[in-house]
């Protein structure tokens, strides 16, 4: 494979372990002050506690091999996204100060402020993520050297912004279904509404940011038109998205979770295949766009870090597995 196109593909993976193993914790903090009493939420937390600090290895993977990869993408997307990817870092670190400090003190009004602040870091984390995929998917306006030349108004457009709530349904969704494998008694048949709920909000706002990706930003079905074979993928997440409501009807959480990781990793593969070969596409002037080619690390250094990459990824995987095992 061309070691561009593999370094664009291996992003791809990254993006897609953490959206899917990382979405679901950050849909339960989405949830976490909908549940009922300090002793259900504690339950909610310990769902999450042995793995959502694993799932966020591979947000720190991906970022890394941007870096490595493609480094005058890295430069731009943080020239453009300055200020929401600093904020993105305050919300990760505001989380994981929320589920530690928690139960640091008894008193109601202590643990009222951490629930709130765990809930609204997950809930902005997924908001931020979600209108940057929609900046990217859009287009930013680039100058001939590479460098944003926008404002921070430009990139809170209504597209970024509804995908960004998109974002925010679609873990919420993956969320509810993933505590209702953890809970029982009264919190579970709770929980499963949510989970129904969810599933329609989610359908709602698939619908509505699927018919605006179509209609106001054509190119992002031009590789449908080259690649024939990605419409494979199209039938299979319309198979897992009708999947889930079907498993959930039946009592099969446990399909019914599957299905919305398959769900969420085909949503990854949409994305890549509304960029490639693009990593940021440039608008109004398409000639500055930075693609897997003009914007990669030399030869040597692709080939040294794919390297890298074949050594280290079957640690992660390894490391995942066993905890994932370990607390089934």
């Amino acid at each position: 494979m061309d070691l561009h196109v593999f370094w664009f593909v291996a992003l791809g993976v990254l993006l897609a372990g953490y959206v899917v193993l990382d979405g679901f914790d950050l849909g339960v903090g989405t949830l976490h002050l909908f549940v009922r009493g300090d002793q259900e939420r504690r339950l909610v937390l310990n769902s999450i506690g042995p793995l959502w600090d694993g799932n966020e290895v591979w947000l720190v993977t991906f970022g890394g091999a941007l870096f490595a990869a493609f480094p005058d993408v890295y430069a731009t997307a943080f020239t453009a996204f300055y200020l929401p990817f600093m904020l993105l870092l305050v919300f990760l670190i505001g989380r994981a100060v929320s589920i530690e400090f928690r139960s640091k003190f008894e008193a109601p009004w202590w643990r009222s402020y951490w629930d709130f602040s765990f809930a609204a870091a997950s809930t902005l984390v997924l908001l931020v993520a979600g209108v940057a995929v929609g900046n990217s998917i859009q287009g930013l306006p680039l100058g001939p050297n590479k460098e944003f030349a926008g404002t921070l108004p430009d990139l809170f457009g209504p597209y970024p912004l509804l995908v960004g709530v998109f974002c925010v349904v679609s873990a919420a969704m993956h969320g509810a279904l993933y505590l209702a494998l953890k809970t029982e008694g009264e919190l579970e048949r709770r929980i499963r509404h949510w989970a129904w709920r969810a599933y329609w909000a989610f359908l709602v706002m698939y619908g509505v940011v699927s018919v605006y990706t179509l209609l106001a930003i054509p190119h992002a079905t031009n590789n449908f038109a080259r690649y024939p074979a990605a419409w494979i993928v199209v039938a299979l997440n319309a198979l897992a998205v009708a999947s889930i409501p079907c498993c959930l009807h039946s009592g099969r959480i446990d399909r019914a979770f599957m299905s919305s990781c398959a769900t969420l990793a085909a949503l990854v593969f949409l994305f890549g295949m509304a960029l490639f070969p693009h990593l940021i596409v440039s608008r109004p002037e398409p000639a500055h766009s930075l693609t897997i080619y003009n914007a990669a690390s030399s030869t040597k250094t692709l080939q040294i870090m794919r390297t890298i990459a074949f050594i280290g990824m079957p640690f992660v995987l390894a490391y995942t597995s066993t905890v994932y095992w370990v607390f089934r």
